[in-house]
């Protein structure tokens, strides 16, 4: 639609009835949208068939859309009644030869009794039947594009209300919300995360003074936390009336001493920490995660006190806070496993894309994003983050279709049945795969498609690709002890990624290549634990 958009360059309401009409299969392949856009263009003439007609056919330069105009035209040009005029519209929308050569024949003979050359009677009822296969009703969508202009004109002067409207709309469809989410960014609106002490049940709109332009306002629009996974509304309503009552949380333990925990359970507390919603309070999700259930046993723990002091005349008033107790020490999230987290929570990954922890470094050998591939006869390199992987069964047998995202567009590969085999295994969602395929159109989606002729996970690339792991260690013997018991559990002998030692004595330095015996697997996984045990600066692969 964007495309057709793009073409016609709509300029007055009559255009969106048309193109409303007109975006649908059957005009599309018969040519009729071409016909329109080079006579609204000026690019093609416009023929009316008869003088009588250009009031009828002008609002769509002449092309038969509508099929109020085969009704006008046959009421025009033959003669024929309202009621006549729709019984031969039905005629034409069941095709059944017999009413149409009896309606051909009434068609002709009122023309030639109005005085109409039959030559004219002939064609215009051709392209009646022709054009009445595509012919949409008008009154219908005449409303659709009252609709699309009220909306289109909302979006534009009142963007992010509109879009936080939307948003709401299809909150409980994470899908939708992950598609909303990127239109509002891709038009200027920066959807806030969700937080315990700002955001409400819907999406809505908060309006800011610009840093830049004081005198201009910024909006912006809070996610709302009933469109967090395994909350509810009854959660929420909970902890915006905690709120509303006593004012902002201070941390995850005054949050968990004031909700009603029957209404928002551990797994509502849980969800809503992964989905970032505490993060004004507290940055590290880890640690947050980590010590809900200590919250809640604390505030278990003082109501059970406060039911006692009830009983037995009063206890002292400070004594539920008489222990502060401590966060529980938890290294903070990788950027990959906070992303992992949001999508449980959220459906999608919020903060980011799960392509860029390795997107500097893929670039080094697929230099080329989806959203800039073309077709092309022989296979490229295309890169990215699986996304979804469905089966299809076809008369080769069965057939992967995987969908990579890059972050930039998104691609469907086609995976025939002996590459799925080799590669089942290794094929997950949200893994970076690399993928040599054929790109062609696809006439389906407007869009591209690949067909798989090779696929390499991130550590077989690494080996195809690069010419070895160098590491800067130092040459002493507790360092190669160490190193041979990171090395042994990895090790490939010849066919894996070569290993090569960079050493620093009195100055000088030199690079030493271990021998083929100690090549080893660069997995993921084999690539932090070196990370995790020299430094960032020490491990280095080295592409060509």
């Amino acid at each position: 639609m964007k495309k057709l958009l793009a073409k016609l360059q709509p300029d007055r309401f009559e255009d969106i009835i048309a193109v409303l009409a007109l975006y649908r299969p059957g005009p599309l392949n018969s040519g009729m949208v071409d016909d329109f856009i080079k006579r609204k263009r000026g690019e093609q003439a416009i023929d009316y068939f008869h003088d009588s007609l250009k009031d009828c056919l002008s609002p769509t330069y002449g092309v038969i859309v509508y099929q109020e105009q085969v009704m006008q035209i046959a009421q025009t040009i033959a003669g024929y009644s309202l009621g006549g005029a729709d019984l031969l519209r039905r005629a034409m929308g069941k095709k059944k030869p017999e009413e149409m050569a009896q309606q051909r024949e009434i068609f002709i003979k009122g023309a030639l009794d109005k005085g109409h050359s039959q030559a004219l009677a002939t064609r215009l009822f051709d392209l009646m039947e022709k054009f009445a296969e595509y012919g949409f009703n008008k009154s219908h969508t005449a409303a659709y594009a009252v609709l699309t202009y009220q909306t289109a004109w909302l979006k534009s002067h009142h963007t992010a209300e509109f879009m936080a409207a939307t948003l709401s709309a299809d909150m409980d469809d994470t899908d939708k919300v992950a598609f909303f989410m990127a239109d509002a960014r891709a038009n200027g609106v920066r959807v806030l995360a969700p937080d315990i002490n700002a955001s409400n049940y819907r999406f809505e709109p908060v309006r800011k003074k610009s840093e830049q332009s004081p005198e201009h306002d910024v909006v912006q629009i809070y996610y709302g936390l009933g469109a967090v996974r395994g909350v509810g509304e009854s959660a929420v309503l909970n902890i915006l009336s905690c709120r509303r009552e006593a004012g902002a949380f201070k941390d995850i333990f005054d949050f968990c001493s004031r909700i009603d925990r029957r209404v928002v359970n551990k797994r509502a507390i849980e969800a809503l920490v992964k989905a970032g919603a505490f993060d004004r309070i507290h940055q590290n999700r880890a640690q947050l995660l980590a010590a809900v259930g200590l919250a809640v046993q604390a505030a278990d723990q003082a109501q059970a006190n406060t039911h006692q002091a009830g009983l037995f005349g009063g206890l002292d008033d400070d004594d539920s806070n008489a222990h502060k107790i401590e966060m529980p020490k938890a290294a903070p999230w990788s950027e990959r496993q906070q992303l992992l987290e949001e999508k449980q929570a959220l459906g999608f990954c919020f903060s980011g894309h799960l392509f860029t922890p390795y997107a500097q470094e893929i670039r080094r050998f697929v230099s080329t994003p989806l959203n800039r591939i073309s077709p092309s006869r022989d296979p490229i390199w295309v890169t990215g983050v699986v996304s979804q992987s469905r089966g299809q069964m076809t008369k080769r047998g069965m057939l992967r279709i995987v969908e990579i995202d890059d972050g930039s567009a998104k691609l469907e590969v086609t995976i025939f049945s002996e590459l799925w085999d080799r590669y089942r295994q290794v094929i997950k969602v949200d893994e970076p795969l690399i993928i040599l395929a054929r790109i062609e159109n696809d006439d389906f989606s407007g869009g591209y498609r690949g067909q798989a002729t090779e696929i390499l996970t991130l550590g077989e690339a690494r080996i195809k690709f690069s010419l070895g792991i160098r590491l800067r260690i130092a040459p002493d013997a507790a360092a190669s002890a160490a190193l041979r018991g990171l090395l042994d559990p990895w090790r490939a002998p010849r066919s894996g990624c070569p290993i090569f030692l960079r050493m620093l004595r009195d100055g000088a330095e030199c690079d030493i290549q271990l021998p083929e015996d100690w090549r080893v697997r660069p997995e993921e996984e084999f690539m932090r634990l070196l990370t995790q045990h020299f430094d960032q600066e020490s491990v280095e692969i080295i592409y060509r």
